[in-house]
């Protein structure tokens, strides 16, 4: 099949759940045989590059605004996609998808496909305009397309509630390298398994603030025996609550700002982490927590609803916003190092059985055949008089 990805920032992924689901979705389909193409930004996408693992990509400009450089994207990736013959044009997120209307009506041989990832609305990075408009994408999101998948199934649940829709569930997925070394470790001063994990986008409603204001406590009271909290990523428009998270952490020697990592460093700051942590006030299903399951790392995360189906009560979970219960449940898995490992075997356990990327890339598959041969058949129908369409 001949497959376009639309709605993500680019791949390969330096930062963000989407950029990091279209990754390794796109890639296995590509080995599989399906002729794959990513739309990309240049202002995340190296513009010279143009395929990656044997996905094609597409790089077109958009306006880059913190409001308006996925809308501008999106339009201009539909509006390419509607002379390229795919078969399969899938949206990734509720504000790109808002567009998916235009391959419906003018491309209907076309199959349209959605992923609805997040409830976007509620991250506390958009405006009331903004946040306006996400819920409407979310609207057409669930109503739209000829398909679409929810991630969780709180996001299904919601469809149904609110629109009801029937969405089938197809989970994100989870890779990890265990085996790999340590020698990018003292790049930072850090040693193995002496350290805390964040891998995010610098955004407020990933919670970072939370955490960091958490290790104070902790190190002010010396009960971190030492150990350091790294974190990981950077922001995207949001250079404002960057500079908060530095200026709340100046003087901290033990609180490690990495800037956005991939690849074989990545691997290693996760492989050798004592702990995850995700902090976040929202998500959707949230990939770097999933990825630190695979990595078999304790996880300490938030008790939102997207953190506890991912987690299936094998992790430690803390009020959501609550620094004081986030404070002592990072002490408590100090102060446990036999339970932290026993939480990171279960938990990697559950990583590779229910977030398995080859799994899902069945299911995938599965999906587009199903819609396809749908479009097929409704073309036909209406292109045959009714006595041989069986009307």
């Amino acid at each position: 099949m001949k497959i376009a990805f639309i709605g993500q920032k680019g791949i390969p992924a330096k930062i963000g759940g989407v950029e990091r689901y279209t990754e390794e979705i796109a890639i296995l389909l590509a080995k599989r045989g399906h002729e794959v193409f990513a739309y990309v930004r240049d202002n995340y996408t190296d513009k010279n590059l143009k395929e990656y693992k044997g996905v094609k990509l597409i790089h077109l400009p958009a306006i880059h605004t913190k409001n308006l450089d996925a809308i501008t994207h999106t339009l201009l990736a539909t509006i390419h996609a509607l002379f390229q013959h795919y078969d399969v044009i899938q949206y990734h997120s509720l504000g790109p998808t808002s567009l998916s209307f235009i391959p419906k009506i003018f491309n209907p041989k076309t199959a349209v496909l959605s992923i609805y990832q997040s409830r976007d609305y509620l991250h506390r990075k958009w405006g009331c305009l903004a946040k306006a408009y996400l819920k409407f994408s979310e609207y057409i999101t669930c109503r739209v397309p000829d398909k679409t998948i929810a991630v969780t199934k709180l996001l299904a649940e919601l469809a149904k509630e609110k629109y009801g829709m029937d969405l089938p569930v197809i989970p994100n997925g989870a890779s990890a390298d265990p085996t790999a070394d340590a020698n990018c470790l003292a790049k930072w001063n850090l040693e193995k398994g002496r350290y805390f994990l964040a891998v995010s986008r610098f955004i407020r409603h990933k919670g970072l603030h939370y955490l960091i204001e958490a290790f104070k406590i902790l190190e002010d009271a010396g009960r971190t025996k030492n150990m350091k909290l790294v974190l990981v990523g950077d922001g995207f428009h949001t250079s404002d609550y960057v500079n908060y998270l530095k200026k709340i952490s100046w003087g901290r020697e033990n609180i490690i700002f990495t800037g956005i990592q991939s690849g074989k460093t990545l691997h290693q700051l996760c492989s050798h982490a004592y702990c995850f942590v995700q902090p976040s006030e929202s998500e959707g299903l949230s990939l770097a927590l999933l990825e630190a399951m695979a990595y078999g790392l304790p996880v300490i995360a938030s008790d939102i609803p997207e953190n506890l189906e991912a987690v299936q009560n094998q992790a430690l979970t803390f009020r959501n916003k609550n620094v004081d219960d986030l404070t002592k449940k990072i002490a408590q898995l100090v102060e446990n190092p036999e339970a932290a490992e026993e939480m990171g075997r279960e938990l990697k356990k559950l990583a590779d059985t229910r977030y398995n990327w080859e799994a899902i890339a069945d299911q995938f598959e599965s999906v587009y055949k199903e819609i396809t041969q749908l479009k097929t058949k409704n073309i036909w129908k209406k292109c045959l008089p009714q006595k041989f369409s069986g009307e």
